[in-house]
């Protein structure tokens, strides 16, 4: 079987300002809900079978607690922020397994949720939807992927080597090193991608690092390394069949005619009758 890990806090954000090109402004209360549900059900279509999404349900998490300039809800529009929530019903209500986040985030979840996968041996292959590249550090081999839909590219351990520079372990210590701004932190001043590559290369981890390398600064990196360092002890499921997709369930006729959508519920039933009749004609 294959596994797919979805980020839905960033396709929540991708549909929210995609829509915008077409809507003049103008956001529709579940357009983005909308828009990814639609995505979901084209992969379901595409004969996906086990899939699961994770969320922010709350954008702070522990990281927080830790540095203060790690990101937050700040800035996050209101209108955007609103479909949060109505995303999480949305899926449990078409009988997709979420994961709302609270107090870690969402990338813990499909760290977690790829490890889980790995270790069992019925799994033929993990992909994890996202272009975040803290979840290159989940990458293993050619059997747990990053799938970057916005690049539309495939990432094994090869090509993240090529992009990073560094062996997927070590895309903690590298995003350390560099920073990464999307989450809030600097980085070690003076140390670029190619810098931060050189010298995971030639030392290892950055705990390995001779003292003289980053001096001052080495205290600082450890820290924003455990900032990058994605959690994989997430409680989600015990078994992977957890997240076989057999339908929608009776909640989701009600919560398609809620938003305004009922031909998710439509489509959604077609996709369960030619789940049925596919696994009629295996047996």
């Amino acid at each position: 079987m294959i596994i797919d890990l979805i980020d839905g806090t960033y396709e929540l954000f991708r549909q929210f300002y995609g829509l915008r090109r077409f809507t003049k402004g103008e956001d529709r209360p579940f357009g983005a809900v909308i828009g990814v549900l639609n995505g979901v059900l084209e992969m379901i279509e595409s004969k996906v079978t086990h899939v699961g999404v994770a969320t922010d349900h709350v954008i702070e998490s522990f990281r927080n607690r830790m540095w203060p300039g790690y990101k937050t809800g700040e800035g996050i529009e209101p209108a955007l922020l609103a479909q949060f929530h109505p995303l999480e019903e949305g899926l449990a209500a078409m009988g997709v397994a979420v994961w709302p986040m609270i107090e870690l985030e969402a990338d813990d979840a499909l760290a977690t949720a790829a490890r889980l996968a790995d270790e069992d041996e019925r799994v033929e292959m993990v992909r994890i939807w996202t272009p975040d590249k803290d979840l290159a550090q989940c990458v293993r081999g050619d059997r747990v992927l990053q799938v970057d839909r916005r690049g539309k590219e495939i990432r094994d351990a090869n090509d993240i080597r090529k992009k990073f520079g560094v062996e997927p372990a070590l895309i903690p210590d590298f995003l350390a090193l560099v920073g990464d701004a999307a989450d809030g932190y600097p980085g070690i001043k003076g140390i670029g991608a190619v810098g931060a590559a050189r010298l995971l290369n030639l030392y290892g981890p950055i705990e390995a690092f001779p003292a003289n390398v980053l001096g001052d600064q080495l205290e600082p990196a450890k820290l924003f390394k455990r900032l990058a360092t994605l959690h994989t002890d997430a409680k989600l499921f015990s078994d992977v069949d957890e997240l076989r997709w057999s339908g929608p369930t009776r909640a989701f006729a009600a919560w398609t005619e809620r938003i305004g959508a009922p031909q998710l519920l439509q489509r959604s039933l077609d996709a369960q009758t030619q789940r049925l009749a596919s696994r009629s004609m295996k047996r």
